[in-house]
């Protein structure tokens, strides 16, 4: 019977042991197996055990890693229906055709990527002939995820198939002649191939997995059957140390995603080596998506490899697998059968034995080139598995060789991200390795030809037959004809004019509240996708969730702690709010599924996604960079907005910048509404140019950047006059003037204008009391709803001026004629309101809550940053002491006085 003593504590269960003696008997079979046969034959025993365990779904840890070998034997292989000869003979076109293009590309320095669409071709080529659905049967299809540096292989299938032609592929990076192609998926550039932009690495596998959770949102919901559609991402095992491949992994498994399959191409290189050097990333994923829920399926050996496994009879070759890290088996490729022999069979005894029963060549084969990835029927058997696997998502883990069929120069070797061409020698090797009808006449001036075998040859004829019944070709992007959403009722927007009489009313409560009438509209409301990352109630958003349901496929399992509440919390199958947790990422990443949907599957969605303004564009700007990549269409809310309104919470929440980093995207419309009203118009206006009937000329492939407050203030009514609704959406208009706000100043009296946006408005109303009052400055107060968009309408005219068109910038008109300087103010740095500095005629100035923010009151902190009415005051004096309109001693006084 074996010690106690030496059982391990973490080996104890804290459950009673109802039969020790069986217990102590069986761990004495495994130290006797151990002792008899060696830890090796133990170790495999117990792994054995726990996979029939596993797969009698006894409650236990899973088994986190298996052996360094396929997960399908060979003898469970399906065959590979079709022609496996013409699939080949396809495959080697596109293998020449990717290659040409970025060699071709090279004279003018564009760049390109080779390597890597070399060691994937079967991977893409097995998808596109047997599992990639098109879009022409239920307009949705699969949504394929394909890795950047692979796009010369898509091109060069686009190609052979007639999507593309000789010149697109000689223009590939080269688009400002616009017939270019893009050097990466990007739909803006290449709409109708591309859906989705991936090679800003990390976005695509997060992206893909919040795609194939919302496919099942609109099923769910009832807005579309998606049970056809299968998303597929194509990912490089590099790819995979980026935070965000591998950020959403648990939710995928938790939420059942089986109509998700991860592809990892894992040739074991990185852009400058090996990705895990001395250890097996192979085994890494493995265990790290095992862990998270998911089906591993690993494609690692061609069948050169069935006839070594057979002859080990002792385990000694896959322990030797296990053993050696990414860096040697890199190393092996390149190397000749005698280094193989010494340094891979020499390491065990009865390795030395088998190695004598293979000739070199049998070494050889095996060790440069025979891959599970690299063939079809390895693929094809992995691809299978995976659709038919139900209850979690899968990913397949395929071994490659980066550089595989490009010749020993490139083949496995460190730089082969970086090499751009290869030498008319090294195309002709290639050729003859493919067995491509090329002939060395072809090369003319040593220019490597372009190869097709005719547009009616059995090649490409079979290309397309496959891809007809799989609904068309792929990838695809389709923009379906779907009629404009009709505009939601009047009174939705219309309530907001009156304003909010004696209640102080936050702008973020303000969005809130139309939002909750615009759900309930019978035509459009229930389109719309409200997202948020855990901070529902920090914006007032409760009430919605008994009315909307939180989304989860599971519905309610439970009975809510607050059920006997009006506004508890109700989770529901069909439930209309994605409330994602602690996720920015996971937002944004269901941002970008629901604001594209109106292409990816024929269905507007209106998403809007609410955030604390400052964990919005600065941790996930490259996801917006995304949505804008992806012509999505949608509301940003950038919530308790501003550097010194959010009381108490100091520079960590506190945003001074978002508007400035939102400029910087040309897909966004960034807005800082001051008023319920201006909210209201900027939301109406949005869905009348994005699911609406657009202007002429207008772009609907862009979205909304709207910051709001969470400071309460009176919300005053709309101004009955002229150009207010114009203004509002152009991005500036007079809100009053001294005269109308019921000062009256002196005669003659100096004039200011005060240009304010979002918060600062009321610091400018209350600096235009004082100026009056105290001063005796008139101050007319303008509200500057988008300083973003009067610049791009300024950058706009600035442009048409080169053209020889004259236009005045709105800018220019909407001030033109207005007394004295213009001084500006926003609760963000001068950064913002200072875009517009160089097209306003009259004198300007600004001012800003430049620098880190702070912990305070919001009048110290507006105080600090010099912000506040006192200093709009003392501004204001010196920009026109400047002019000599007020005394020098004015600026003096107004700055002792206040304290400044």
């Amino acid at each position: 019977m074996t010690d106690p003593k030496a059982i391990q504590p973490s080996e104890l269960d804290q459950l009673p042991d109802r039969d020790p003696e069986e217990t102590a008997e069986w761990q004495a079979s495994l130290d006797a197996v151990t002792e008899a046969a060696g830890p090796h034959r133990a170790a495999y025993l117990m792994r054995r055990t726990l996979e029939r365990a596993e797969g009698a779904g006894l409650a236990l840890p899973k088994l986190l890693e298996t052996d360094y070998v396929n997960s399908i034997p060979t003898a469970a292989e399906p065959g590979v229906p079709g022609d496996e000869a013409m699939e080949q003979r396809i495959t080697a076109w596109n293998r020449w055709n990717a290659a040409a293009m970025v060699t071709r590309g090279s004279k003018y320095g564009v760049g390109g990527h080779i390597a890597t669409f070399a060691s994937a071709a079967w991977l893409y080529e097995t998808g596109f002939n047997h599992f990639f659905k098109g879009k022409e049967t239920d307009g949705s299809g699969d949504q394929l995820y394909i890795q950047g540096h692979a796009s010369p292989g898509i091109y060069a299938r686009a190609f052979l198939d007639g999507r593309l032609n000789e010149s697109q592929l000689d223009n590939f990076r080269r688009e400002a002649g616009g017939d270019g192609l893009p050097s990466y998926p990007h739909p803006r550039r290449l709409p109708w191939l591309w859906e989705f932009p991936t090679v800003s690495m990390g976005l695509g596998p997060l992206s893909a997995i919040y795609q194939a959770r919302f496919n099942r949102y609109l099923a769910n919901r009832g807005i579309k059957d998606t049970a056809g559609s299968h998303v597929w991402a194509f990912l490089g095992d590099g790819e995979m140390d980026e935070p965000e491949s591998t950020a959403a992994l648990a939710l995928a498994a938790r939420e059942e995603l089986d109509n998700l399959t991860f592809v990892i191409n894992c040739n074991l290189q990185r852009l400058d080596g090996p990705v895990r050097a001395n250890f097996k990333i192979v085994q890494e994923l493995e265990a790290q998506f095992r862990g998270a829920g998911w089906n591993v399926i690993k494609t690692l050996w061609g069948t050169a490899w069935d006839e070594l496994f057979q002859l080990d009879t002792t385990g000694a070759l896959v322990r030797r697998l296990r053993q050696v890290p990414d860096a040697q088996i890199q190393t092996y490729q390149t190397r000749d059968a005698a280094y193989i022999r010494q340094d891979f069979f020499g390491a065990d005894p009865a390795l030395v034995e088998l190695a004598k029963l293979l000739s070199d060549d049998k070494i050889l084969e095996c060790f440069h080139f025979s891959r599970g990835g690299h063939e079809a029927r390895k693929v094809y058997a992995a691809y299978r598995a995976a659709v038919e696997h139900k209850g979690a998502p899968t990913v397949i883990l395929a071994q490659t060789v980066k550089g595989h069929t490009l010749g020993e120069g490139f083949a496995s070797k460190n730089a082969n991200h970086q090499m751009k061409k290869l030498t008319v020698d090294e195309f002709k090797n290639m050729r003859d390795l493919l067995e491509l009808p090329i002939k060395d006449g072809d090369f003319v001036d040593g220019v490597v030809p372009y190869g097709h075998p005719g547009a009616d040859s059995p090649e490409v004829r079979y290309l397309q037959e496959r891809r007809a019944a799989l609904g068309g070709p792929a990838p695809a992007r389709r923009v379906h004809p779907v009629a404009p959403l009709p505009a939601p009722a009047e009174k939705a927007f219309a309530s907001f004019d009156k304003g909010s009489g004696s209640q102080n009313v936050a702008t973020t409560m303000a969005f809130v509240r139309l939002v909750k009438d615009l759900v309930r509209d019978k035509e459009s409301g229930k389109r719309w996708v409200p997202i948020v990352p855990d901070e529902a109630r920090t914006f007032g958003m409760e009430s919605l969730f008994p009315s909307l349901g939180i989304y989860s496929p599971k519905g309610q399992t439970y009975e809510p702690v607050d059920r006997d509440q009006l506004m508890y919390y109700k989770e529901a199958k069909n439930g209309q709010i994605l409330n994602e947790g602690i996720t920015e990422a996971g937002s944004m990443a269901d941002f970008i599924a629901a604001s594209t949907s109106y292409a990816t599957h024929g269905e507007a969605m209106i998403p809007f996604y609410i955030f604390y303004s400052m964990f919005g564009w600065q941790r996930t700007a490259d996801q917006m960079w995304q949505l804008g990549d992806q012509l999505g269409r949608g509301f940003l809310i950038g919530a308790t907005a501003g550097r010194t309104t959010l009381t108490g919470e100091g520079l960590q929440h506190a945003d001074g910048h978002s508007p400035v980093i939102a400029a910087t995207n040309p897909a966004a419309l960034s807005y800082d509404p001051a008023f319920a009203y201006e909210v209201a118009a900027i939301v109406k206006d949005g869905l009348r140019r994005m699911y609406g009937e657009a202007a002429p000329g207008e772009d609907q492939n862009v979205f909304y950047y709207l910051t709001v407050y969470n400071e309460p203030m009176p919300q005053p009514a709309k101004p009955s006059v002229d150009g207010v609704d114009e203004g509002i959406v152009k991005g500036l208009y007079r809100f009053n003037t001294a005269e109308s706000a019921g000062i009256t100043p002196p005669a003659n009296a100096p004039r200011i204008q005060l240009l304010g946006s979002g918060t600062a408005i009321h610091w400018a109303l209350k600096a235009q009391q004082l100026l009056a009052e105290e001063w005796g400055v008139a101050a007319d107060v303008w509200s500057a709803t988008s300083w973003g968009e009067l610049r791009r309408d300024a950058l706009e005219a600035d442009e048409a001026l080169l053209r020889g068109e004259e236009r005045v910038p709105f800018v220019r008109q909407a001030l033109q004629g207005a007394e004295g300087p213009v001084l500006a103010v926003s609760d963000y740095m001068r950064q913002v309101p200072d875009q517009i500095a160089q097209w306003v005629e009259q004198d300007y100035s600004s001012l800003g809550a430049d620098g880190f923010g702070l912990s305070d009151t919001r009048e110290a902190a507006r105080r600090h940053f010099g912000v506040d009415a006192e200093s709009i005051v003392v501004a204001a004096l010196a920009q026109l002491a400047k002019r000599g309109e007020v005394k020098a001693t004015a600026v003096k006084e107004a700055r002792e006085k206040y304290g400044l």
